[in-house]
């Protein structure tokens, strides 16, 4: 965007003209929501039944993205989105445990944030910003890469990728004690805490205590729901009694139909059923049946809980007056999770055992402090409508995710958006908003690396009609599971029993379910795609394995044998 353009934005941000050197006091303010394992289709804006006003007005008056894109899991995505780069730059090439021998060591693949590269916090810092963070870090376990070293002035963050919702106990792996710091040093939580809530009532009070000084703020809210383990709150687990009861087939019809309303996917879609060898919801007895309905119960309230939280912020935001300056941006990591923690292996954890002692998975103890459940792939499945698969994969329902951005000043209003759009857009159009330069050569005498995603503001700002262009290019990898995308196509790699060990061609303009593999009908794509792979990975500098050895979604065995008893899903 040319130096014209750039000024009439930030003029729109202010009271009066801005010259090139910016109070601090006109710059917009950023709120950045992730939410964690969100589903495609679970908020009511995206055809949800679950209850999510708050964020249902924010999207239905912002921009609504129907084909934004993240990454498989939660820390490569996590880190895409505070570096506005690849995951295989910055760290993320794989995360903590789930190294392949030949990744050991190298450049990208630390399990970490390296440091390669600045983070938008350190860079919006910099710029005279107030940086706040709170919820899931899960980008580096030690002090040299906590948010506190990462450019965040004030922090309270889970080190860890997941624990429980309603008090300390660890949960990955079998950690009896929660990992949480405060601005880098270690911190113990209050008796009556619930994460979505004290992560809320956390950021306000960063926010209020520096709110009369003038400098704008970046918040990173990044809530933990609806992470496993399932829990919340007995008043939000009532609202959602019997919702669950007709099975995942029917709801995610319903959801369906509501999202052809809203014109999120096309009329033509069709619900997508999850592979022969998850359950399916007629094969249930009724004790499981009952059991699985109560587990998305839980679920539910968790979303919604989240919700109401996420609406007390907002309300801050307007009572103190920040609401009109400030741009929201709302995105989940990764597709909906369909593993059960049991099933998760690494080749550092092989024997890993991921359910701690003393828990109480019992039909009337599900969703309470001592539970430890997770909803499981038939559930994610739904989450994912219309989409194939969920988290830890490379197909539509593991990285396409529900997104959206807001702002009272901008010039798309209450519109719903097709375009293509990459988690790593989000760091850049944060700095073009503030009127930082994108790219720099070095930082503090130390060289990083560009940003490589795209700053959104000429498209928010209709200043173009797209953002990537019809005919962009983009890829992804985790875990040995890869994708490659140009325009329509789509080429994707999963192991066995999800794929087939080799590529598979899918046309997403006709084919969104990535159901008709037509890799032998197009081989000029199939080679034009190869070529945009084999470059993503020399750019990257990439160790791609074939051998996929983790088990990061439930397997065949494992379900088949839970599901064989009459008594119901112990998990």
């Amino acid at each position: 965007m040319n130096k014209i353009i750039v000024l009439l934005l930030l003029t729109l941000f202010s009271n009066s003209a801005l010259s090139e050197n910016q109070k601090e006091a006109d710059k917009p303010n950023f709120l950045l929501i992730v939410a964690d394992d969100l589903g495609y289709s679970d908020l009511g804006s995206f055809g949800g039944e679950i209850q999510t006003p708050h964020l249902d007005a924010l999207a239905n008056k912002g921009v609504k993205f129907t084909n934004f894109y993240s990454a498989p899991t939660c820390s490569p995505a996590r880190a895409m989105m505070l570096s506005g780069m690849d995951n295989h730059l910055v760290g993320l090439g794989t995360q903590k445990y789930y190294w392949a021998e030949e990744q050991k060591g190298r450049p990208g693949y630390e399990g970490y944030l390296n440091n390669r590269f600045v983070t938008v916090a350190t860079r919006l810092k910099d710029a005279g910003y107030h940086t706040y963070m709170v919820g899931k870090w899960h980008l580096g376990y030690d002090e040299s890469s906590y948010p506190s070293s990462r450019g965040f002035e004030e922090s309270f963050a889970l080190v860890e990728g997941g624990a429980s919702h309603l008090d300390q106990r660890g949960v990955i792996p079998k950690a009896a004690k929660a990992n949480y710091i405060k601005d880098g040093k270690p911190v113990d939580l209050p008796e009556d805490f619930f994460s979505s809530a004290f992560y809320t009532d956390t950021l306000i009070n960063n926010i209020e205590s520096h709110r009369k000084d003038g400098k704008p703020f970046f918040a990173y809210a990044a809530y933990t729901a609806p992470h496993w383990p399932l829990q919340a709150p007995k008043a939000f687990l009532d609202k959602y009694q019997g919702v669950y009861d007709k099975g995942y087939g029917e709801i995610a019809q319903q959801r369906l139909t509501r999202m052809q309303e809203m014109a999120i996917v096309d009329e033509n879609a069709v619900v997508q059923s999850t592979p022969d060898f998850y359950p399916k919801w007629n094969k249930l007895t009724p004790s499981q049946q009952a059991r699985e309905a109560r587990l998305m119960e839980v679920y539910a309230a968790m979303v919604d809980a989240l919700d109401y939280n996420i609406g007390r912020l907002i309300e801050y935001l307007k009572k103190t007056k920040q609401f009109e300056n400030t741009v929201i941006v709302f995105v989940s990591d990764n597709g909906a999770e369909g593993a059960d923690p049991m099933d998760i292996t690494t080749p550092a954890q092989p024997n890993a055992q991921w359910i701690p002692e003393n828990f109480d998975n019992s039909f009337a103890n599900i969703g309470k402090a001592n539970s430890f459940v997770s909803v499981g792939p038939g559930w994610a499945g739904v989450s994912s409508t219309p989409s194939r698969l969920f988290k830890g994969f490379t197909a539509e329902g593991g990285i396409k995710v529900p997104a959206f951005i807001f702002s009272p000043k901008l010039a798309r209003q209450s519109h719903l958006s097709h375009e293509f759009v990459s988690v790593k857009d989000i760091a850049p159009t944060f700095l073009e908003l503030a009127g930082i330069p994108l790219d720099i050569a070095s930082h503090n005498e130390r060289p990083v690396l560009p940003m490589t995603g795209k700053s959104m503001l000429s498209y928010l700002m209709d200043q173009e009609d797209t953002l990537h262009g019809a005919d962009f290019n983009e890829a992804w990898e985790l875990f040995g599971r890869r994708a490659v995308r140009s325009g329509d196509w789509k080429m994707i790699w999963l192991n066995d029993p999800w794929g087939n060990n080799r590529w598979q061609l899918y046309n997403l303009a006709n084919d969104p379910a990535e159901s008709k593999d037509v890799f032998s009908h197009f081989p000029e794509v199939v080679a034009k795609l190869s070529k945009i792979w084999e470059q993503y990975v020399a750019q990257n500098k990439m160790v791609v394995v074939d051998k996929v050895d983790i088990q990061y979604t439930n397997g065949t065995s494992h379900y088949q044998h839970k599901m064989s008893s009459d008594g119901g899903l112990p998990n």
